[in-house]
Formats: structure tokens, C-alpha cells, sequence
């Protein structure tokens, strides 16, 4: 048996099972049981060390990622997830380290009830690359596309917590040490809002997962739609740690808006719907930060002036020079 084989079998061949799995990991491809007269949801990311997580990131905090900023996207979509596929890229092959990663990735998969059904694994630079296949009624999906002037804008849980997390990690920042926890767990172990999204299929006129930052990922939720925004700095949810961190510094103010690494969601209803959150019972608490507006452009409102955003907005991969 190979070595490739043998890791596979040993770490991740022992993962959720799903009865619409004809076949799984072991053979050429999987064979899957798409459900019927539901559209098929596909997405994929790549994590890559010191890039999308630090060097010293403990591998189990990297697998839980991997397989929670895909289920972060099917969630954005108002789907189901169903089955994934892992693309390991190891420089070595490290027992401790892959039983770690491969305890939780299988965790989160086992929560979300999802089947990992194949991959591909290859010596190389530390990256993980998760592919996840989710299903949801066509008619009842989420996109970026559907906000429209007149619109409420929500928000689930709280930002700013992983931006801060990484700058603590990074060693620019210091916090008490219960608030360096929760920032840190919350940049290593984003919790997927998957109850919310499907319980958001066919209400929310527009939805985005905030990946890159609330600023950027609301600047590509308007440009899909064709409208802009009116952000109320005030009405932002922080957590305790960011919202105490941000009165000390206030100067920083824009990090809750532009950190990323967040994995909430940001969507939009029709006007006056937004009471239905309040006797949904979700999961996770949402809040109204601003409204759909007919001109394009982006503006923050914060100590009662509204202005136009200018500056960065958030994380992107290939803005400015290479």
C-alpha cells in the first residue's frame, strides 16, 4: 500500500456517512446521489500558510477553517451542505499534525453533516483546499443580486473579533487574557451561520458571507445589485473585547468594518420584514446596520455624519501592485 493510501485510510476515510454517497473515498472519483429537482451548490477556497492562517496555527484550528469558510459560502446561499472533497498539500508527512487537522475538519463535518468523499493529497508547501457540494431549491437561493433601494440591512453575531484576534497573534496587539482567547478562537474557529442562511432561502432579498471584511463584502452585495449602502457605525455589533478594545483606540475605529476573517452574514429584507428575526429563534443574534440605497457608492454614517467611504475596505488577495 502506498504511503498517499495509507494516509488516507488512517486520517480521513472514517468520516460522517450519508446514504446519498453511492461511493466514496477509494476509487477514481466519488458517486453521489444529487436530490431531487434541487440546484446543486458548489464552492471551493484555499487556505495556504502564512497567508490565509499563521505559521504556529495548531492543526486542528486549520482543519476545523478549511472546511468552515466553504460551509460559510453554502450558508451565504441559504443551501444544505452535503459533501466535500480536501486538496492537502504537506511538506511532510506529520503523523500528530494530520491526526490533529483531520480531527477538526471530521468534527465540523460530522456537525454539518457532511460526507467527505475524495481528494487528493501531495507533498508541498502547507495548504488545504476544501471543495464543498450542497443542494438547495433553485427557486429559494440566495445571491448577492437581489437587494434592493428601500431595504433593511442585517447583520448576525459580531465583527471585528477575528481582525483583532490576528493582530494579538501577530503581536501588535494586547488584550487581558480571556479577551485574547475569544478573539483568537473566534479568528481559528469561525462558526458557519447554517441554520440562519437556510432559514434566510426565500425570505432575504440578498445575501454575503463577510469573508474579507463588512465594508468590501457590502461593497460586492451593492455592485451585484446594482444599488448602494448607508452603513450606521453605531448600530455595528461588537463583541465586549472589540467594543472596549475600539474605545481605548479609537483612532482604529475602522477595524471592526475592515478586518475580515468574520464569516457572518450580511443580507438585506423588504422593508419593514425585519421583525421576523426577532421570533425566529435563531442561533445567532442579527442586527439592522443600515439600508439599501438607489444611488451606487458606499456611505458610513458614524456621530450622526454621513460620509461617503473612501480608503480601504477590506482584504483582497491581488489589490494594488504584485
Amino acid at each position: 500500500m502506498s504511503g498517499e493510501a495509507e494516509l488516507v485510510r488512517r486520517y480521513f476515510a472514517a468520516g460522517p456517512r450519508r446514504s446519498d454517497v453511492l461511493l466514496g473515498i477509494g476509487d477514481d472519483a466519488a458517486l453521489l446521489r444529487p436530490p431531487h429537482e434541487d440546484a446543486l451548490v458548489a464552492c471551493t477556497d484555499v487556505l495556504t500558510e502564512g497567508i490565509h492562517f499563521p505559521v504556529d496555527t495548531p492543526a486542528e484550528a486549520v482543519g476545523h477553517k478549511a472546511l468552515a469558510v466553504n460551509l460559510s459560502d453554502v450558508a451565504a446561499m441559504g443551501a444544505r451542505p452535503r459533501w466535500a472533497l480536501l486538496a492537502l498539500g504537506l511538506p511532510r508527512p506529520d503523523p500528530q499534525w494530520l491526526a490533529a487537522f483531520a480531527r477538526g475538519l471530521m468534527d465540523l463535518a460530522d456537525q454539518a453533516q457532511v460526507a467527505l468523499v475524495g481528494g487528493d493529497l501531495c507533498r508541498g508547501p502547507l495548504s488545504a483546499t476544501v471543495t464543498l457540494l450542497g443542494s438547495v431549491i433553485p427557486g429559494r437561493a440566495l445571491r448577492r443580486s437581489g437587494a434592493r433601494p428601500g431595504d433593511e440591512l442585517w447583520l448576525s453575531g459580531t465583527v471585528g473579533d477575528a481582525g483583532l484576534g490576528l493582530e494579538v497573534v501577530r503581536g501588535r496587539v494586547e488584550l487581558e487574557a480571556e479577551a485574547a482567547r475569544f478573539c483568537i478562537q473566534r479568528l481559528q474557529r469561525p462558526t458557519p451561520r447554517l441554520a440562519l442562511g437556510q432559514w434566510l432561502a426565500g425570505r432575504a432579498t440578498a445575501a454575503i458571507d463577510v469573508s474579507d471584511g463588512l465594508l468590501i463584502d457590502l461593497q460586492r452585495l451593492c455592485e451585484a445589485s446594482g444599488a448602494g449602502a448607508l452603513l450606521r457605525w453605531e448600530s455595528v455589533p461588537l463583541s465586549p473585547p472589540v467594543a472596549g478594545w475600539v474605545a481605548r483606540h479609537p483612532e482604529r475605529w475602522r477595524l471592526p468594518l475592515t478586518a475580515g476573517d468574520d464569516y457572518e452574514l450580511l443580507f438585506t429584507l423588504p422593508p419593514g420584514t425585519g421583525r421576523m428575526l426577532k421570533r425566529a429563534a435563531l442561533e445567532v443574534s442579527c442586527t439592522r446596520v443600515g439600508e439599501i440605497l438607489a444611488e451606487p457608492g458606499i456611505w458610513v454614517e458614524r456621530g450622526g455624519v454621513r460620509q461617503p467611504w473612501s480608503g480601504a475596505a477590506g482584504y483582497d488577495h491581488f489589490a494594488g501592485p504584485a
